[in-house]
């Protein structure tokens, strides 16, 4: 059954090929929704919200856009008007100054203002733009530096930026999808490169990891998995950038410089004898992994983290753990390390 068929047969109320239809479509979606909102969960509803609209909607689609286009412009609504109900996603950088090594840690915040790693792995992103048009690639795009500096964007902004930077849309076709004009488009678009643009690195992660090569960065993965599981402290301060951070969300305690970090992983983290595995994992387009931490009333390594680090040149500049056990399962890591420690 060719497209044409499929549309008409969903359209006539077949559940099965209105799926079919949008099987080419669902994982890019949910990458867009993303980008938008800067949760996975966040994603998920508002993706089955577009979803279901879509569906009620499709008997008035007539074809004068693509449906991809159609797709989109009911997911991007969907996603502001998630956005219009909830704060927007951060990270600890951005909720409070930096903390002293020597401090304690602060309560974790309940509420959900963080942002969430991304699961590149399991939704197929392929390499390069998705369109001729598109400014930015498609795992750059879903890096955290730039889906952190989108949510400093008004949502309209965040929207034009993505649908034109992102997946090459027309400024007529994001017109179309805001109620707005084409002028307004580019105006937003201007402003949203503004800001976007100051909160970025000079050089994304995928250009940072095709630079190092494949010898050099597997030597720094393993260097720097070796001396975590040795709960080796100097190793692991040895690779780090003089000005190198370390967040753990949903803790809004952070600590920047290769010295505050040190102290910390020290006193609180490496300390005693070794109690650490970590096993590789697809985070947002870069070197990422889930941490293990050993349970001495279990016998075995329980889900502690997903770790997701951001390199500058050939050293780590961030170290971003998430403490969010129940991410292990969106990342396809197992509830349990079952090794000798």
């Amino acid at each position: 059954m060719n497209a044409l068929d499929l549309l008409e047969s969903a359209q006539a109320g077949n559940e099965s090929a209105f799926e079919r239809l949008l099987a080419p479509y669902r994982a890019e979606l949910h990458a867009h929704c993303y980008r938008m909102l800067g949760s996975v969960h966040d994603a998920d509803d508002a993706l089955q919200d577009a979803l279901l609209r879509a569906w009620r909607g499709l008997s008035r689609f007539e074809g004068r856009s693509s449906l991809r286009s159609w797709l989109y412009r009911i997911a991007t609504n969907a996603c502001l008007r998630a956005i219009e109900r909830r704060p927007r996603r951060i990270l600890p950088i951005d909720y409070g100054p930096p903390a002293d090594p020597h401090g304690q840690l602060d309560e974790p915040l309940i509420e959900s203002v963080w942002l969430e790693p991304y699961p590149d792995g399991q939704l197929g992103l392929d390499d390069g733009r998705a369109a001729p048009d598109a400014r930015y690639e498609q795992r750059e795009s879903i890096e955290l530096a730039f889906v952190a500096a989108l949510q400093h964007l008004p949502a309209r902004q965040r929207a034009v930026l993505i649908l034109r930077d992102v997946l090459g849309f027309s400024a007529r076709e994001v017109a179309e999808t805001l109620r707005t004009t084409p002028a307004s488009v580019d105006s937003a678009l201007q402003r949203a490169h503004r800001s976007v643009d100051e909160r970025l690195p000079e050089q994304s992660q995928q250009a940072t990891l095709r630079s190092l090569g494949d010898e050099r960065l597997t030597a720094l993965v393993g260097t720097y998995v070796d001396a975590w599981e040795r709960g080796d402290v100097e190793t692991v301060v040895a690779l780090l950038a003089q000005d190198a951070l370390i967040a753990m969300p949903p803790l809004p305690t952070w600590y920047r410089g290769r010295d505050a970090v040190g102290r910390f992983l020290a006193r609180r983290v490496l300390a005693g004898s070794p109690s650490w595995r970590l096993v590789p994992a697809h985070a947002n387009g870069q070197l990422a992994f889930g941490h293990y931490l050993w349970d001495p009333g279990k016998s075995h390594f329980a889900p502690h983290g997903v770790t997701v680090l951001t390199i500058r040149g050939a050293q780590i500049a961030e170290i971003t753990a998430f403490l969010e056990p129940q991410m292990f399962a969106p990342f396809g890591l197992s509830d349990r390390y079952q090794a000798d420690r």
